[in-house]
């Protein structure tokens, strides 16, 4: 008899493996990818194939660092647009299968939604076709909630299959840390560790109101709800909107003098309303990110009444700059402005707050 189903694509070290695509000779050697493709440079680590993982690369790793550590790794530039295309491309089998629904989360992965009595085979098939036409391998994990989908996709990595239902949840995932959560970071996971919370059983067990005193009414009880793996089992297909818009860069030499930090926020601040004209709504809300030598980031936040005109966010980004530590060195920059949401948006899209 059919059941509903909620699948997990994920497809396989991605852009590492569409770089390996247009250039065959490098299958089978440590790839990296990231920024221009120069370690001398500041950039992090886009993503490694597991070649390169195998030596402790991994994304977000300083460029220079993952280089040391695989000195015969072949380092290449991010290319945007031909990872866009194969993502595409992907997504494209994925919906035109039938009886189902596409929940697209990124380049590289999404949620399939469908009725079946055998999901297993139904992901394998939907393996050899994304292989068959598009060349690239991907993972599926199967549950009967988003959550538990996403998270059996990493026992199915690379190229498997992975059922993970509340019939088995604690028995796979209860002795682990509560790290290994899909939506629980460091930070959160010390926290729950305060509370005497260490591994996902004790989390699924904990009383949501005894989260409250230190998540608060939403969150709180979302953690505990987490712990078992439950929450939303519907795919929504809603297009995805931004709820804003961020650029940043990377100095290759720190910046130390109040005048070119300034002409930075500047410059970053114009892309950023150039990027939110297009989407046709006002700005509610700003960040600036400052990334201090060597490594200490900070964040500078506020909430602005709607607004379009790119002036007054300039003022309002450019009083948010004044709040950098004067005489500290600045190793990056960056800008994001939050826009009002559209009343047919889908709610919930990210993985807090129940769902996407």
């Amino acid at each position: 008899m059919n059941e509903p189903w909620v699948l997990h694509v994920d497809l396989d070290q991605f852009i590492a493996a569409v770089e390996v695509l247009r250039r065959p000779e490098l299958a089978g050697r440590p790839v990296i990818v990231g920024g221009r493709g120069d370690p001398t440079e500041r950039a992090v680590v886009s993503t490694a194939s597991y070649e390169a993982r195998a030596y402790g690369v991994g994304s977000g790793m300083p460029l220079r660092i993952a280089a040391r550590k695989v000195p015969d790794a072949v380092i290449l530039p991010v290319d945007h647009e031909a990872y866009l295309e194969a993502s595409e491309k992907v997504m494209a089998v994925l919906r035109a299968q039938p009886g189902t629904t596409v929940q697209v989360l990124g380049w590289d992965e999404a949620f399939v939604g469908l009725e079946t009595a055998d999901p297993e085979a139904f992901a394998r098939r939907l393996q050899e076709e994304v292989l068959a036409e598009t060349q690239l391998h991907c993972s599926v994990g199967i549950g009967d909630t988003l959550v538990r989908a996403k998270v059996a996709t990493t026992f199915g990595k690379p190229a498997g299959v992975f059922r993970l239902t509340q019939g088995n949840w604690l028995e796979v995932m209860g002795e682990r840390p509560t790290i290994d959560l899909w939506g629980v970071g460091q930070a959160v996971s010390r926290r729950l560790s305060t509370l005497g919370i260490t591994t996902v059983a004790d989390l699924a067990a904990a009383n949501p109101g005894d989260l409250v005193p230190e998540f608060g009414p939403k969150m709180g009880p979302w953690y505990a709800q987490l712990g078992r793996g439950d929450g939303s089992r519907v795919v929504d297909d809603t297009p995805w909107v931004a709820r804003g818009h961020s650029r940043e860069t990377t100095f290759q030499r720190d910046l130390t003098d109040r005048a070119p930090i300034e002409d930075a926020v500047r410059e970053l601040a114009a892309h950023v309303m150039e990027d939110v004209a297009s989407e046709g709504r006002p700005v509610i809300g700003l960040t600036l990110k400052v990334r201090y030598a060597p490594f200490t980031t900070r964040t500078y936040a506020r909430k602005i009444p709607e607004t379009s005109d790119p002036e007054v966010v300039l003022a309002q980004v450019l009083d948010l700059a004044s709040k950098i530590e004067p005489g500290q060195a600045v190793r990056l920059l960056g800008v994001r402005a939050e826009m009002t949401m559209p009343e047919d948006s889908r709610k919930g899209h990210t993985p807090t707050r129940s769902g996407w």
